[in-house]
């Protein structure tokens, strides 16, 4: 009696275990966000802006809750040189899962506009210095990878005061978008290091290798069907082949866990 009790005891535990183990897991996991700076023309020779920093507020509190994304990359841009569909890559970070709220631009003070071969300082409110808060208010899915576009209207974001004074009250409209769609997977045993290919008719669109638990996540791939290709880097197991994966925009196709075979 007590063996049964203690075996009833031990199954509660590991059902309750896997629940919350579960629920743990869906809170988790990261969207990739890469920020990208374009710019409209403007009748001016160069306009040079100071970023020094991009920020995301994925708490929905417009004064609090602000993050640094990973891999910003600070420095002097020149906004004309962005125009025609040219662009230039500002952050590239993994991001909470859930709703983007916003994202911030943060400037200095070393702010320039170019006007008839000569170069003036604008002039740039303290607001623009400690960040532009830009509303996104958009979800983003553990797995997928977003491009966020910060298009910066140049003509309209100069302003000339009667004094002969030029101030930086940047216009900015915000375009995000999901690139693409993601693959998950997983390979046993996980102690095999596989590469993983998504293949579409004779060529390699993706490359990753399995990691921790045997898992895989090959993101970015556009809409079409997919053949995945294994190749495990020891000799003792075979290839293998998963065919007809379906991947579409936005969404994370979900493949079922490969055992390689000896």
């Amino acid at each position: 009696m007590k063996n049964r009790t203690f075996l009833f005891l031990a199954l509660l535990v590991g059902i309750f275990s896997v629940f919350f183990a579960c629920k743990k897991s869906d809170k988790s996991g990261n969207a990739h966000l890469q920020v990208y700076l374009t710019d409209d023309p403007g009748p001016y020779e160069a306009v040079i802006i100071d970023v020094k920093d991009v920020q995301i507020n994925v708490t929905g509190d417009g004064d609090e809750g602000w993050q640094s994304l990973a891999g910003v990359k600070p420095g002097s841009y020149n906004l004309l040189d962005l125009v025609n569909d040219k662009d230039t890559l500002l952050a590239d970070a993994l991001i909470p899962s859930g709703k983007l709220h916003q994202i911030r631009l943060v400037l200095g003070t070393e702010n320039f506009v170019k006007i008839q071969g000569q170069t003036i300082k604008l002039a740039t409110p303290s607001a623009e210095q400690s960040g532009l808060k830009l509303n996104v208010q958009q979800n983003v899915t553990d797995g997928i990878l977003y491009t966020i576009l910060l298009d910066f209207d140049v003509a309209r974001s100069i302003v000339t005061t009667g004094g002969g004074n030029y101030i930086l009250k940047p216009l900015i409209r915000t375009v995000l978008q999901a690139a693409g769609g993601s693959i998950r997977g997983a390979v046993v045993p996980d102690s095999v290091t596989t590469a993983v290919l998504a293949i579409q008719g004779p060529d390699t669109i993706a490359t990753t290798h399995t990691g921790i638990g045997g898992g895989y996540l090959i993101k970015g791939l556009n809409d079409g069907t997919y053949s995945l290709h294994f190749i495990p880097a020891n000799a003792l197991f075979q290839n293998a082949v998963i065919d007809n994966v379906a991947v579409t925009t936005g969404n994370v196709t979900i493949v079922d866990t490969l055992q390689l075979q000896q």
